[in-house]
């Protein structure tokens, strides 16, 4: 099918879809539209009205439903587009909400470790037949406090060492990454400002991930193209 209009669930406004805008566009996508979480009515999102639905990250919890009670519309939302068999990206928070939906559970990494950086996956047995394979030695942005169990039967088709499930597919249309493919390294400032008190906690060198942006911006922007450009061929 060919991916003519775009829906992207936006819970933080420079988590947008960044250097996917264009890619989508370059295949024929004409027309992207955002829902901004907890201020769009949820309720009057037809999962079915869109050709591709996109859900972006955001420093919450996919369980936040407390403080955020609008989040458990997103996964009724999100739990009716895996059953549609409908075309599903989910991002950072968006692949925590989509194992949610599927029954898995969400919690924080061990010892409270969080992933920030630019660093390698180890592609599984499964991931190396999957849309991930071009990613193979190519470093990503992870950006994550939290990490998701693998819903039931599926395969992990990524790793790192502090994480061991860093993707998965429900289906050939649904698509769940942990780690961030669409930031714009030229966009960096964005998240290093958004960020500050949690890079502070968190010990992160900014100065160095700011250099290691730069370094491995032009990767990115080429695997962005060889993984979800691939995987939107196949749809």
């Amino acid at each position: 099918m060919k991916i003519r209009t775009v829906l992207a669930l936006r819970h933080l406004a420079f988590e947008d879809l960044g250097l996917l805008d264009p890619l989508l566009r370059a295949h024929g996508c004409q027309r992207i539209d955002y829902h901004e979480a907890g201020v769009d009515d949820t309720d009057r999102i037809d999962p079915a009205a869109v050709d591709l639905l996109v859900v972006l990250g955001g420093p919450i919890g996919a369980h936040d439903d407390a403080r955020y009670p609008w989040l458990a519309d997103e996964v009724r939302l999100v739990r009716e587009r895996l059953a549609s068999g409908r075309p599903l990206l989910g991002i950072c928070l968006g692949a925590q909400l989509m194992a949610r939906a599927l029954g898995a559970a969400v919690a924080p990494m061990a010892h409270g470790h969080k992933e920030i950086g630019f660093a390698p996956l180890q592609l599984t047995e499964a991931g190396r037949t999957s849309p991930l394979a071009a990613l193979q030695g190519q470093s990503v942005l992870h950006w994550h406090g939290d990490q998701f169990a693998l819903p039931t039967g599926l395969p992990s088709l990524a790793a790192t060492g502090p994480c061991p499930h860093q993707a998965f597919m429900p289906h050939p249309a649904a698509l769940a990454l942990q780690f961030h493919l669409e930031a714009d390294p030229r966009r960096i400032e964005q998240w290093l400002v958004g960020h500050a008190t949690e890079l502070s906690q968190a010990g992160v060198d900014i100065p160095a991930l700011r250099g290691d942006a730069a370094r491995h911006g032009a990767g990115l922007a080429a695997a962005l193209e060889r993984v979800v450009g691939a995987w939107l061929e196949r749809l």
